[in-house]
């Protein structure tokens, strides 16, 4: 069943974009500035689309597990932005009471199970998520976010095969950038479409245009449907490209500039503000991309007055009560 695109969601897909677009771009500045963010950042530049259209078309119930370009992911299923930035700043008033930082965020209270940085890894996560799910009877379905880079992986392979093999719920969503690290795509993946894979493993491969958010939308909700349906699992192949390097130190001086130029011509925010213009639907996206920027400004205050966390905590949540303790 086709779903329906009202006037509310299309406004909200956009808006979604603008605003990663505008957390990331702030991202990548604060990244040159010495001593303000710690560890490696990696954004999600150019596939916004894949993280409104996917988000956007799970329920409240359903669970994402992702990698570590995960930002998109977090703004969509509705992380507040000033706690996220708290956390990639490692502050104590972070997501994760700074321990996270950018490469392992959470949210359980909105079922963001986990960041993975290991890759491949995602997928055997999500499975056995969507294990649980199938356990507990639940109507709902699990979202799995990789690149197609790390469909290379061994474990994704497994999570898929077993996945099929109990018919789980679960999604496997490859962001296909074109890129692994510094390899292109021909140099780790000897077929063109990924998702020519899935029926192999007796499951539905779905190609889209990963630039196309509404065309993302569309395909990952009639496919969530299928599998809280208790149809098994599927495969969703987005088409995109990484227009930033692996992390924001990368200079990505192995692309090649005209393919990156050709990329840049459709950015996704781009093509869609043109689609809700000729329809109408858009007078202006001034008022869109303040509202992010505001957004991004005020995420920041909040993170850089968030003190960092003392040195004990370190020792604090790292099991679900303390060893011992009984009760």
């Amino acid at each position: 069943m086709q779903p329906q695109l009202d006037r509310h969601l299309r406004f909200t897909l956009l808006s979604d974009m603008v605003l990663i677009r505008a957390f990331e771009d702030r991202i990548s500045e604060l990244s040159r500035e010495r001593g303000r963010l710690p560890g490696m950042q990696i954004t999600c530049h150019g596939q916004e689309a894949i993280a409104a259209g996917v988000v956007r078309a799970m329920i409240e119930q359903d669970v994402i597990v992702t990698n570590h370009r995960s930002h998109g992911h977090m703004l969509a299923r509705g992380v507040d932005p000033k706690t996220l930035m708290a956390e990639i700043m490692g502050k104590r008033d972070g997501l994760n009471r700074g321990k996270s930082g950018t490469l392992h965020l959470a949210d359980p209270g909105r079922n963001v199970l986990m960041t993975s940085t290991v890759v491949g890894a995602a997928p055997l996560l999500g499975m056995g998520a969507a294990f649980a799910q199938n356990y507990r009877q639940e109507q709902a379905a699990t979202c799995v976010f990789f690149g197609d880079g790390a469909a290379a992986e061994g474990s994704v392979h497994e999570a898929m095969n077993m996945a099929a093999v109990w018919k789980l719920p679960v999604l496997f969503v490859c962001e296909s950038n074109r890129w692994a690290g510094a390899q292109g795509h021909d140099e780790h993946c000897p077929i063109e479409r990924v998702a020519d894979r899935a029926p192999g493993y007796a499951m539905p491969g779905v190609v889209v245009d990963g630039n196309d958010v509404e065309a993302v939308y569309i395909a990952a909700h009639r496919l969530l449907e299928a599998c809280r349906a208790g149809k098994g699992p599927a495969f969703l192949e987005c088409l995109t490209y990484r227009m930033h390097g692996h992390g924001e130190m990368d200079v990505q001086h192995y692309v090649d500039k005209d393919e990156l130029a050709a990329w840049d011509k459709r950015d996704p925010i781009e093509l869609y503000i043109e689609v809700l213009q000729t329809e109408g639907l858009l007078d202006s996206r001034d008022a869109v991309e303040q509202q992010a920027v505001q957004t991004v400004d005020a995420a920041v205050a909040f993170a850089d007055a968030s003190p960092y966390p003392p040195p004990e905590e370190a020792l604090e949540h790292i099991y679900v009560q303390p060893i011992g303790q009984e009760g």
